[in-house]
């Protein structure tokens, strides 16, 4: 494979807050600031691959209570039911309503775990200094970037039905503690993509790449 040239090895960093090149000091020790932002600048992110280890740790975590506790609660003169994610899907495909079944089913089940599933799959890949499919795998970042905002549709839909609902005075409706679970994978989640640098995956290719990938050039 042809080794392209990347701005590493032309000597150039990027700012992580605001994208703006910049040229590395003479000197190894000397710390370097966006000219434009004024943000300290590095090679690579620094700690991303530990940090984004430890996000997707607690998101692995907390998506279990997520999925099997209650996601809301409905009271009304009928009694109370509690619904989880799964039995409010079940709920939509049963009425008749098996397109939103579908979206709430894949957006509230399926992409907070394959974004979970690919961010593990990316950060072991660069942990191993793996060199193949390198574009895949860039691509594959863009992808879990692009979707991640999409899993937070059931809560957008309950606080929806919460507003309804209430509005007309049929029922009492509450969220559970599974949207709180559920919020905070979404989050964490995001904050893993934020924390991991897709630059890491082409760093196998240079010679001059740093095998720890978590040594800052410039603190």
């Amino acid at each position: 494979m042809t080794r392209p040239l990347t701005a590493r090895a032309a000597g150039l960093l990027s700012c992580h807050v605001c994208g703006q090149l910049a040229r590395s000091p003479l000197v190894p020790q000397q710390r370097l600031r966006c000219p434009r932002c004024d943000a300290p600048m590095h090679l690579r992110k620094p700690a991303s691959i530990t940090t984004t280890w430890a996000l997707l740790v607690a998101s692995v975590l907390l998506y279990i209570p997520a999925n099997l506790l209650p996601m809301m609660t409905t009271a009304s003169l009928m009694g109370s039911q509690e619904d989880t994610i799964m039995s409010g899907v079940v709920f939509l495909w049963e009425s008749g309503s098996w397109p939103l079944a579908v979206v709430v089913f894949f957006a509230s089940v399926m992409v907070p775990l394959l974004k979970i599933l690919a961010l593990i799959y990316l950060t072991a890949s660069v942990q191993s200094r793996s060199r193949r499919r390198l574009l895949q795998r860039a691509r594959l970042y863009r992808l879990v970037e692009f979707v991640g905002r999409w899993s937070m549709l059931d809560i957008y839909v309950i606080t929806i039905l919460v507003a309804l609902v209430q509005f007309q005075g049929i029922a009492t409706i509450q969220a559970g503690p599974a949207a709180v679970a559920f919020g905070a994978v979404v989050v964490l989640t995001m904050f893993a993509a934020m924390s991991f640098d897709p630059r890491l995956i082409w760093d196998p290719l240079s010679d001059s790449a740093d095998p720890a990938h978590e040594r800052p050039a410039h603190d």
